[in-house]
């Protein structure tokens, strides 16, 4: 691997990319075929806020790392299956090596779960509620460097949004971070290669409208 700035890296098959994946080939993969792309998907979203607030206070490799377990632990992340989970579901994931055993977090996730049926039978899906969300300039401006925000104004006020509507694990960082990965914001470089990529993947995503 070649630095090219202080920031984009490129590999020795010339590929550039944002810094933060290094190595890792676990990272480098999330890098180059998630992180930025646009998720319309009401169950991957529902999976990637759900696991963005269990990274809270921990690395994200872990989390990439344990991801298929929580899939099997919480139903695929089909919300309307996990909004019936009860106790009996509680103790069983806290007792599930294999993902986070955190009680506050599993009970967020279950919580979030009922917060998303609700939502999905108000807007017609989760997707068309979030994306009208998505900023109409680039907020953290992380063109050219490693100063992207850990929150922006369109993430605090999604956050405030939220937890008005009584979800949980939903700070501004965990937000903007979710933003992040589901495309609503590209914090891709410029100088990095997949930033282009998730532009054109955004043109030709269809966002879900929001029922009226």
């Amino acid at each position: 691997m070649t630095d090219i700035s202080e920031w984009v890296r490129v590999d020795d098959t010339g590929v550039a990319r944002c810094w933060w994946p290094g190595d890792t080939a676990d990272y480098v993969s999330y890098h180059d075929n998630e992180w930025g792309r646009p998720v319309v998907d009401d169950f991957r979203l529902y999976e990637k806020l759900v696991l963005e607030g269990f990274q809270s206070g921990l690395s994200w490799l872990t989390i990439l790392r344990k991801r298929e377990n929580f899939r099997a632990a919480f139903a695929g992340f089909d919300f309307a299956k996990v909004s019936r989970f009860d106790e009996g579901d509680v103790a069983r994931l806290l007792g599930d090596a294999g993902i986070v055993r955190h009680r506050g977090k599993i009970e967020a996730a279950i919580n979030n779960a009922q917060r998303c049926v609700e939502l999905v039978d108000e807007a017609g899906s989760l997707a068309s509620y979030i994306w009208q969300f998505e900023p109409g300039e680039r907020e953290g401006e992380p063109a050219h460097g490693s100063g992207v925000p850990a929150t922006t104004p369109t993430s605090v006020r999604l956050s405030k949004v939220l937890k008005k509507r009584g979800w949980k694990f939903v700070g501004p960082t965990t937000v903007y971070a979710f933003m992040q990965a589901t495309g609503l914001v590209n914090d891709h470089l410029d100088a990095c290669d997949t930033r282009a990529m998730c532009t054109a993947a955004r043109g030709a995503a269809t966002i879900p409208q929001l029922r009226t």
